[in-house]
């Protein structure tokens, strides 16, 4: 997947993973934070991680996959139907 070093969108969403996971280290990592906080932090970053991973299988379709059985309107409505159902 070498074509991913070129798209922003999740290179932006690995950045701000990063930048959670980090964040909820060294809240944990300190000891001052209350265990609900670090949860919620968690379930942000879970919720990142689906992100992340949609994006990913998205340019994989539109990449590798799909191109090669449809043209552009098709690939687009595919695309549409799966977001509906994320």
């Amino acid at each position: 997947m070498g074509h991913l070093s070129n798209n922003r969108k999740v290179l932006n969403r690995i950045s701000r993973l990063q930048g959670q996971v980090n964040a909820t280290y060294k809240a944990v990592s300190e000891g001052q934070t209350a265990c609900i906080d670090v949860l919620q932090q968690v379930a942000a970053i879970r919720g990142a991680v689906h992100g992340l991973m949609n994006e990913l299988l998205e340019a994989h379709l539109v990449e590798h996959i799909l191109p090669q059985q449809y043209d552009e309107a098709q690939l687009q409505e595919f695309l549409d139907l799966i977001k509906k159902y994320k």
